[in-house]
């Protein structure tokens, strides 16, 4: 350690040599060892960077000097400074001291200033004023008035080059020195050095003017102090004052040194100053601007807001993708299902075995009638389970009316034994209101975790103000089609894995490709059933569209059987566009035989018998259906109601509340008419629904008044409430369930109601004179509004053929035959008119 300092008088090579320890470094140099210590009160906290009595200049007198070192303090802790915690005055100090050691040469800063300063000097140093962020020191020293100040720096620089001094924290280069010029900054503010340095031109006094030094005149004065890499005067068109020019040194401690010797110093004259010279400012100026960045992000935002949308997007999927494919295989597989876990089975059979309980009983009710329906329908069962067997990539669809079983079918029957089984369903996705309700409603069918649907409306709000503000979006929001194909295709690499994790290495067929074989493994692939298919397909077709289009890639690609579930029967329309060269395999459910129906029934009745061990033990013991003598009724009942499965459960509910079969058939009935009226007559929305009141009622009296519940498609496109757009307006009924188009042939052949209850709901409501009569008064005036304009039509093509100035004779017969549709329109028009005279009667004699 640096343990003495050079003081008192030099004589020659003579001087006295008193011990360090009887000083300490303080802000503007030294003080003597028991003196008071100065305090310093800064801003922001104690440095020793802030010059003699906090002014930020060390001041020569006469006979003084001062030298600046360079290399004294390694530059990479200038990062200590922003520091607000550190005492620069003691921390820094303390741990340089902590790093000498014998191992290790001129390790302590002032070790480095004694061995730069030669035993042989003529110097007396008076102050010591460390720079850490720039690397060096200030000595200030005084000397004999005979020796001039630099033939000292001559000899420092000898020395140096001589016997040079290498600090451990650089190695490479030498400890430089060189005499302060000018009048140096000694500033601690949180500016910080840089290879370039502002060059400032002021005048010697106030008012004065200032010289603006040429290129040369700034290398010969500055090239001293280190390699110059470029000089850069301030533009002629500039009017920036004071005058300034830019110089580039190669290293940023060259740039130091000539800051701290150059600061101040005035140009004379002679050196091309002016007449009263020039002093020149020097100031570090950062090449690479503070905040660059994020000026440059703020000020292009057409580039960086996508590019960061774009970073987003691709984090997003590469951290959650894998979680969302996990969860999604955990839904299909039913991994965290606890109703399919052994336990959970074997403790709900133990708890079914020991408690009486109604929910159970009515379970095993419906067990019991469904085992009927599945005895008529093994065929369908069977066949099923074979297409899932066989390698053909096209759809299984299942078609049927609402209450007809599809469901039960497939998911409890035919895929009972299944093990992964994905069901989506259409309904929930297809009822939601908004982009992010159907992305949540998609993403809970498929099991795709985690979900941020409500980021979709932040990001749409955001595009829509940068597209107000920089005109163009951003594309930080996504579209609902966008959304939905990431969950879709997430959701078939789920499945694809799936299908694949049973393949082993050892495997006989282990060399072949995944597609390879997953083509020769059908067993091996998962179902995906999607039910509710089309349901309310007349609102909007993109959720179906996009299922179709990851359906057809799922059975193209031989990773999943798809099942169907519609009761659309114009279902071939949507899925034609994903597979337009396939055939569909279809099974369409109908409804059930009266055979079947009854014994539905009665199996629903009897189903509890078996629940009371001492009924069942006596042999002259009679099932509930046996007990009860109103059931011989049941047969025309079950004519009436049909084989619709819905309603054929509920009639077996009500007998078994006490109800007979007809009261029940009859309740069922009048709901049913309700439905009608409600549904599809009188609280019809014609901005919602393709049908007038007056054609559905037009329907129902013609299906009413049919003996066989039947009548002909063409008989109806021939009245005259669907003569316009008679065929739209069908097949928006019968995808309401309203009717059913029966096709023979390839087309349409007969319409018979859509429920078989509907027959004698149609009945009922025509029986109902007052409402007849309210109908048929809408329907009179729809006609009468018709020939109306039919006449209107007619009377102004006869006013066209009246202005003509000539009647030509071949014109006669037009005239003719326009007369006589006018004639038979009015004739129509008064016969409507008595018929509604008629119902108007009706209307007040009746309630």
């Amino acid at each position: 350690m640096l343990n003495r300092i050079i003081v008192g008088r030099p004589v020659g090579l003579n001087r006295q040599i008193l011990p360090l320890r009887q000083y300490h470094l303080r802000p503007c140099g030294l003080r003597p060892k028991g003196g008071p210590p100065k305090t310093c009160k800064g801003v922001r906290r104690k440095t020793t960077e802030a010059g003699e009595d906090k002014s930020g200049h060390i001041n020569a007198g006469p006979n003084e000097g001062i030298i600046f070192l360079d290399n004294v303090f390694p530059l990479k802790l200038r990062w200590l400074l922003h520091l607000p915690f550190v005492n620069v005055d003691k921390s820094v100090p303390e741990l340089l001291k902590r790093l000498n050691s014998p191992r290790i040469g001129a390790a302590d800063p002032l070790s480095i200033i004694q061995k730069a300063l030669p035993k042989d000097l003529p110097i007396k140093v008076t102050e010591v004023l460390p720079r850490l962020k720039e690397g060096g020191a200030f000595v200030k020293f005084s000397h004999e008035p005979h020796i001039e100040a630099k033939e000292i720096e001559g000899t420092l620089k000898t020395y140096l080059k001589e016997n040079p001094i290498k600090p451990w924290f650089n190695p490479w280069r030498r400890v430089r020195t060189f005499l302060v010029k000018g009048r140096p900054w000694v500033e601690d503010l949180y500016r910080f050095p840089s290879s370039r340095l502002r060059v400032e031109f002021l005048p010697t006094e106030p008012g004065g003017e200032a010289a603006e030094l040429s290129q040369e005149t700034l290398y010969s004065i500055f090239r001293r102090y280190g390699k110059l890499a470029d000089i850069m005067p301030q533009p002629m068109d500039s009017k920036v004052t004071p005058k300034f020019a830019f110089l580039n040194f190669r290293l940023v401690r060259h740039a130091i040194m000539a800051k701290n010797c150059m600061h101040g110093f005035v140009v004379p004259g002679s050196e091309g100053g002016g007449k009263a010279g020039t002093v020149i400012k020097l100031i570090y100026e950062q090449k690479m601007k503070a905040h660059w960045i994020r000026e440059w992000i703020v000020n292009h935002p057409r580039i960086t807001i996508p590019l960061i949308a774009a970073l987003l997007a691709t984090g997003t999927a590469a951290a959650f993708d894998p979680i969302r494919t996990f969860f999604i295989k955990a839904h299909v597989t039913h991994s965290f299902h606890i109703t399919d876990n052994k336990y959970y089975k074997w403790l709900m059979s133990q708890v079914t075995r020991a408690n009486d309980l109604l929910s159970f009983k009515r379970q095993k009710a419906d067990d019991a009638g469904l085992s009927v329906i599945w005895d008529e329908r093994k065929d369908d069962i069977e066949q099923i389970q074979a297409w899932l067997m066989e390698t053909a990539d096209t759809f299984v669809v299942i078609q049927g009316p609402r209450g007809s079983g599809k469901k039960e079918l497939v998911i409890d029957q035919a895929l009972k034994d299944c093990r992964n089984t994905l069901v989506v369903d259409c309904k929930p996705i297809q009822e939601a209101r908004g982009d992010s309700a159907t992305i949540g409603a998609t993403a809970n069918q498929v099991g795709y975790k985690p979900v941020f649907s409500f980021i979709n409306n932040i990001s749409s709000l955001v595009d829509l103000a940068a597209q107000g503000t920089i005109g163009t979006k951003t594309g930080f929001s996504e579209t609902l089609d966008t959304q939905l194909d990431k969950i879709f295709q997430n959701t078939a690499t789920a499945l694809k894995q799936i299908a694949l994790e049973d393949r082993k290495k050892d495997d006989k067929d282990a060399d072949i490709g995944d597609d390879e074989y997953l083509e020769a493994h059908p067993e091996r692939r998962p179902v995906v059933v999607i039910d509710n298919f089309l349901h309310k397909s007349s609102e909007s077709s993109t959720v179906y569209d996009k299922i179709s289009q990851w359906a057809a890639g799922l059975t193209t690609g031989n990773v999943a059987h798809v099942i169907f579930l519609t009761n659309d029967v114009s279902f071939t329309k949507s899925l034609s566009k994903a597979l337009p060269d396939r055939v569909f395999r279809q099974i369409t459910l109908g409804d059930c035989s009266p055979e079947v129906a009854k014994r539905f029934v009665i199996n629903h009745l009897d189903a509890d018998a078996s629940d009371n061990p001492s009924a069942s033990s006596e042999p002259s013991a009679l099932s509930p259906s046996q007990q009860r003598a109103d059931l011989a009724e049941l047969d025309g009942c079950i004519e009436t109601l049909g084989g619709r499965l819905t309603e054929l459960e509920f009639l077996a509910r009500r007998i078994k509340a006490g109800q007979t079969p007809a009261a029940a058939v009859h309740e069922i009935i009048d709901q049913a008419a309700s439905e009608i009226l409600k549904l599809y007559i009188l609280d019809v929305d014609h901005s919602a629904r393709s049908w007038t009141a007056p054609q559905a009622w037009e329907l129902v009296k013609a299906l009413a008044l049919a003996p066989s519940g039947t009548i002909r498609y063409n008989e109806v496109l021939l009245a005259d409430t669907f003569k316009a757009g008679g065929e739209a307006v069908l097949q928006a009924l019968e995808q309401a369930e309203f009717i059913a188009v029966v096709a023979a042939n390839g087309r349409p052949h007969s319409i018979r109601p859509g429920k078989p209850v509907y027959t004698a709901a149609f009945r009922l409501l025509v029986a109902d004179h007052v409402l007849a009569a309210r109908l048929d008064l809408a329907i009179l005036a729809e006609l009468t509004r018709l020939e109306t304009q039919s006449i209107d039509k007619y009377e102004a093509e006869l006013r066209l053929l009246a202005r003509l100035p000539r009647q030509p004779v071949e014109l006669v017969p037009r005239v003719r035959w326009l007369l006589a549709k006018v004639q038979a329109a009015q004739a129509k028009i008064e016969g409507y008119e008595a018929e509604g005279g008629r119902l108007k009667r009706v209307l007040q004699r009746e309630y």
